[in-house]
């Protein structure tokens, strides 16, 4: 199994209209700079690479970088701790709750898709659920009210409401990118952000069964 390079996964999102806004990948500190001046600070930056596993647990990323002078001392570091790699992503730094999104194809059962909350959510509470592929909305609309910490997801200590109709949409499109893409062993968001206006996904991994 092999991960996807950059430039083939966004080809294979745009081609199932998955967008991903604000991220792009670079090679060369100067490309980045004008990219990260073009989407406007704070910007992400964090390794591309099949080595790098858990970006945080290995200092692969860093986040809330506000201006020139920050931006090239992180891209310089990044770029010279981490040899193997396809390249550094710039990233908008994107704000709202945390969700985090996956697929994976199960020898017994097929394509099975998991939502759940981010942050604690999922990492201490395990906060997820699951599904069979492909999906109809009312599904995706059942996954997110099984989640314990739905009430986040409402109007919440002054929030607003996120714009479930999106994700509930998101995941019904999500459910059906196993069964028509047969060589994706899986496929992980983690996190997205949403509010009540849009989603953004943060970090993503397109894991293939095979060389693609």
């Amino acid at each position: 199994m092999n991960l996807l390079s950059f430039k083939k996964t966004k080809q294979l999102f745009k081609k199932h209209n998955i967008s991903i806004k604000g991220t792009g990948l670079f090679e060369k500190k100067q490309d980045a700079l004008i990219y990260a001046n073009k989407i406007g600070f704070p910007v992400v930056l964090k390794v591309y690479s099949d080595k790098v596993i858990h970006k945080t647990e290995e200092n692969a990323v860093i986040t809330n970088i506000q201006n020139d002078k920050e931006f090239k001392k992180s891209f310089t570091f990044l770029d010279r701790k981490f040899k193997d790699k396809e390249g550094i992503i710039v990233q908008k730094q994107f704000k709202g709750r945390e969700l985090v999104i996956g697929l994976n194809y199960d020898k017994t059962f097929g394509p099975v898709i998991m939502v759940g909350l981010g942050g604690i959510f999922v990492e201490v509470l395990n906060d997820v659920s699951f599904r069979l592929c492909p999906l109809k909305k009312r599904d995706a609309k059942e996954m997110l009210e099984e989640l314990k910490g739905y009430r986040i997801l409402q109007s919440f200590r002054g929030s607003k409401k996120v714009n479930l109709n999106k994700l509930q949409e998101l995941l019904v499109n999500l459910s059906k990118f196993l069964l028509k893409e047969k060589n994706i062993h899986s496929v992980d968001f983690n996190p997205i952000f949403i509010d009540e206006k849009e989603i953004n996904i943060a970090d993503f991994r397109i894991i293939t069964k095979e060389n693609v």
